[in-house]
């Protein structure tokens, strides 16, 4: 498959799922639409769908009555899972097999439809994120184990 997601996907995790919610970024909403794009088997999919409606990722909607049949709608919670799907993108366009041969798709501005380049922000300051300029710790949810590697992992880098 040409897109830089499937291609990350490869490497960093079992790709049906995400593949699904990239095609309802794009617009997807039906099974056999689904189906059709991605290729994947119709049992497989059947199992997504359903996990990721049990999830809150989607929502399914009647669009006909007689047979009855349903669209996947994204719910906010699925919406949140846009930068997702945009890092992932953009690490296989940068690392993936497209990084020789050019991006297989691009994201555009609704307005004016000119490319763009997705960075990560923190949004109150609007400071440019990299690897160098954050260190993780540990948050307020955190267990003690979970405070214990973090002790560890500062002690080592001493």
């Amino acid at each position: 498959m040409n897109c830089s997601i499937a291609a990350a996907l490869d490497v960093v995790g079992e790709p049906w799922t995400l593949l699904i919610v990239r095609d309802a970024f794009y617009g997807v909403r039906r099974f056999d639409d689904f189906q059709a794009n991605l290729g994947v088997a119709r049992n497989v999919l059947t199992v997504r769908l359903k996990k990721l409606v049990e999830a809150g990722i989607f929502r399914r909607v009647a669009y006909q009555e007689r047979p009855v049949r349903h669209e996947y709608r994204l719910t906010d919670r699925g919406a949140a899972l846009f930068p997702v799907i945009v890092g992932l993108k953009e690490w296989g366009d940068r690392h993936g097999p497209a990084a020789r041969d050019g991006k297989p798709m691009e994201l555009v501005t609704r307005g004016d439809g000119r490319a763009i380049e997705p960075i990560l922000v923190d949004a109150p300051t609007g400071q440019r994120l990299d690897l160098t300029s954050v260190r993780a710790v540990p948050g307020p949810g955190a267990e003690p184990q979970t405070r214990e590697f973090f002790e560890r992992v500062t002690r080592t880098r001493r």
